[in-house]
């Protein structure tokens, strides 16, 4: 299990209103998988596999949420971001898919922003639209999982009020593993 992905805070100087959050439709696929498959190019350089990396395609990771997106159950929640009509960020969440946690907890799933959007609140306003659906289907608690050595990641949760839940799991990319931590936070602070 894997959430992978949030790389941005937002200056004071940017207002939040430009970025409008909306529920995500087939048609926006190939933008959420091309901002997936860079994000993760960039944000996993050196913790994954560079040939690993190398070959994630966009058009594979569209089919991929196009099918997704098609079996969501009203549980599941995928959102986009936009700025000025294009799609900047997507994020998804749902109830979690961990055993060892009590029933009625939700996930972030993933959280990814276009690479020329990072620190210009997209991650931010993505976050807060999540915590806000989250809260209006009675979650109380939130958990997510990031790469151990995406500091960048990491920093944003933490900023945003998530701490580490003390669990960590490896998985397994080409053949290497690739260690991940659990963090948690209050839907509602």
């Amino acid at each position: 299990m894997s959430t992978h992905r949030a790389h941005d805070t937002a200056p004071a100087s940017v207002p939040a209103a430009e970025i409008r959050v909306r529920d995500m439709a087939d048609a926006d696929c190939e933008a959420v998988a091309g901002i997936r498959v860079r994000s993760w190019r960039t944000a996993y350089a050196g913790l994954m596999p560079a040939s690993f990396l190398a070959a994630l395609s966009i058009d594979e990771d569209a089919a991929r949420r196009r099918e997704r997106l098609a079996r969501a159950g009203s549980s599941v929640v995928n959102v986009v971001a936009e700025r000025a009509g294009d799609i900047v960020g997507w994020a998804c969440h749902g109830p979690s898919r961990d055993d060892d946690l009590p029933p009625g907890e939700a996930e972030l799933y993933a959280i990814y922003v276009h690479d020329g959007q990072l620190s210009t609140g997209v991650g931010r306003t993505l976050l807060h639209s999540c915590l806000d659906r989250c809260a209006d289907a009675g979650y109380e608690r939130i958990r997510l999982w990031v790469v151990k050595g995406n500091t960048r990641a990491r920093g944003f949760y933490e900023r945003a009020g998530f701490t580490p839940d003390g669990a960590e799991e490896p998985y397994e990319v080409d053949g290497e593993l690739v260690p991940e931590v659990r963090y948690v936070r209050a839907v509602s602070l």
